[in-house]
């Protein structure tokens, strides 16, 4: 009678398996090419930041004026966790973090109104800015050295403009200090004029700007017109008229003193005597790592031999680098673990055995990959660690099921019931040592916040990878095995298995009892040699087997008789008779 079931449909199905096999292989391809590769999982940040500008103010007005006042304010946040608050020179910066679960879109939302609806700001502050940090992961670190800060600024701006457009998501400068147009009027001049430091102000800012003119024209002709006069340098404010009146035309230029220099506070960086520039080159959540590498490899190439000999580039802290080296670790660890796995299975199982284990590597490796694209994994340090971590249990369930449907077909069952027996038999002992792995994994689940985002993708790989374990020993592998076991080569033990797997239930008890000994290796080797091998050194052609069938209550019961004509067994005039395998004295 046929066995039903999913397991047995899917061992009498010519392809089944093969399409199962094949489906893995194409899923897996996609989600290599598909999968964003980055150095840390994808998570969000849960936390919004607002920052005011008030230049010139010292650390304690900043404090006093805008700090505190906004503290107040932002304190009553829903789903605030923690906030933290920092006042330096010129700059307040507020930083609130939310518990895990808060929707941050409204939380933002909450933010922006609360600020808003704080009036009193000091004047000279800017207006606040109120962001959702958002995360971005390290490509490299560039270093510009040059001789001067003026020589570097506008090769910094053309790099940065460049490699924005090359596929790089953030550039992040250090050590170029920011720069302001400083206007220098001596008090003489405006007392002559009867104007004042505010009078002169107001009149650079209104002239010095961008401002909406309207439409000119209708429908497709229309044009919209804007009146570009705002100042970028220094030499631009020169002929900015201050008076212009019916006595004359006083410009700028002639009452002030107009540089150009650094915003107080702003950092620069010098070493062994050269100006330094750092540029911090990002990438954003959504983008590839190793892709963003490749485009900043390139502009690398491109740029280098364009430069003149006082400016130098300098990379040093690639992360990226890391990526890729702890991928071709995996791949390096893979090979290395399938060619010592195919040996040892070689010498210990069937040829044709052995191959379709060693193909269901491969098989389960690549599922692996297709189940995290599935559900939304990416490659990272931490899903690359724990695919590393799990290469054992790939191979593990395979040769479990393999192993248990060879042994079976040694025992004289068909291939098909071999197969699927074995299958059937370990179903759920390595069903049951799988989810024991996974619970051991469960605690990594459960830790919360930013550690625990991170952490979050061993459990979530591991998992993935026993299940594609499962689905490949289970669903793909017992079909194969059935072809494998076909053929009375599946049936025959290689000399150095027959050696390795010598089992004694008893150990040796020694001669006090007068038992000779002997071991019944199998039936099928005592016909063959026309004897039974004794242990005491005796030629299995010396050795004489007979068998009868005993009466009364053993009615039934198949006894083989082996009078044993080692010295030992002569000496004590006894024969040794063997029941059920086990050496027992005749008498």
């Amino acid at each position: 009678m046929k066995q039903k079931g999913v397991l047995a449909t899917l061992v009498r199905h010519k392809v089944a398996a093969n399409v199962l096999m094949l489906l893995a292989f194409i899923i897996g391809v996609i989600g290599i090419t598909r999968m964003n590769v980055q150095f840390f999982p994808s998570f969000e940040l849960d936390i919004i930041s607002v920052r005011v500008v008030w230049s010139g103010a010292s650390s304690e007005d900043v404090e006093i004026g805008i700090t505190t006042p906004l503290e107040e304010r932002l304190k009553t946040i829903d789903g605030l966790k923690k906030m933290t608050s920092t006042s330096a020179q010129g700059v307040s910066s507020i930083t609130l973090e939310l518990h895990e679960g808060t929707e941050p879109l409204q939380a933002l939302d909450q933010v922006r109104q609360r600020v808003d609806e704080f009036r009193n700001l000091p004047r000279d502050a800017e207006t606040p800015q109120v962001s959702r940090v958002s995360r971005y992961d390290q490509i490299a670190r560039l270093m510009i050295r040059g001789s001067s800060v003026e020589e570097l600024r506008p090769w910094v701006r053309r790099f940065e403009s460049e490699l924005l457009a090359g596929g790089i998501d953030r550039v992040t400068i250090t050590g170029l200090p920011e720069e302001r147009i400083a206007i220098e009027l001596p008090s003489a001049a405006l007392q002559t004029l009867g104007l004042s430091l505010v009078d002169v102000g107001d009149r650079v800012a209104q002239i010095s700007r961008d401002v909406p003119a309207g439409v000119a024209g209708e429908q497709d002709g229309a044009r919209e017109i804007r009146g570009l006069e705002q100042r970028r340098d220094a030499l631009a404010f020169d002929n900015l008229a201050v008076v212009s009146d019916g006595g004359g035309r006083i410009t700028l230029g002639e009452l002030a003193t107009i540089t150009r220099e650094p915003r107080p506070g702003s950092l620069a960086l010098s070493e062994g005597g050269d100006v330094v520039v750092e540029m911090l080159l990002q990438r954003a959540e959504s983008g590839h790592s190793l892709k963003a590498a490749e485009a900043f490899d390139a502009w690398l190439q491109k740029t280098r031999p364009s430069l003149p000999a006082s400016i130098r580039l300098e990379v040093f802290d690639a992360q990226w680098e890391l990526i890729r080296d702890r991928i071709q670790l995996l791949i390096n660890n893979g090979l290395s673990g399938l060619l010592l796995v195919v040996l040892v299975l070689y010498v210990f199982l069937p040829a044709r055995v052995a191959f379709w284990v060693m193909v269901g590597i491969p098989t389960a490796f690549l599922g692996t990959l297709g189940l995290m694209m599935v559900f939304g994994g990416t490659i990272n340090m931490m899903s690359l660690f724990a695919l590393i971590m799990a290469l054992g249990i790939i191979v593990d369930d395979a040769i479990v099921v393999s192993e248990d449907a060879d042994t079976h077909r040694s025992m004289g069952e068909g291939p098909e019931q071999s197969a699927l027996g074995g299958a059937r038999r370990m179903l759920l002992p390595v069903l049951a040592a799988s989810l024991t792995t996974v619970a051991a994994f469960i605690p990594l689940m459960m830790v919360g916040g930013i550690i625990g985002n991170i952490l979050g993708d061993i459990p979530f790989v591991m998992i993935m990878v026993i299940l594609a374990s499962l689905l490949e020993s289970f669903l793909i592998l017992p079909s194969h095995l059935k072809h494998a076991l076909q053929g009375a080569a599946s049936r025959k033990t290689s000399r150095l298995r027959g050696r390795a797997h010598q089992l004694r239930v008893l150990p040796d008890p020694g001669r006090a009892d007068g038992v000779c000994e002997c071991d019944l290796r199998s039936r099928y080797a005592a016909r063959a040699n026309g004897g039974l091998p004794c242990r005491h050194g005796a030629h299995p052609a010396r050795n004489r087997t007979r068998t009868g069938r005993r009466s009364g209550a053993d009615r039934g019961i198949a006894t083989r008789q082996h009078d044993c004509q080692c010295g030992w067994g002569r000496a004590q005039g006894r024969s040794a008779r063997l029941h059920d395998g086990r050496a027992q004295p005749a008498g």
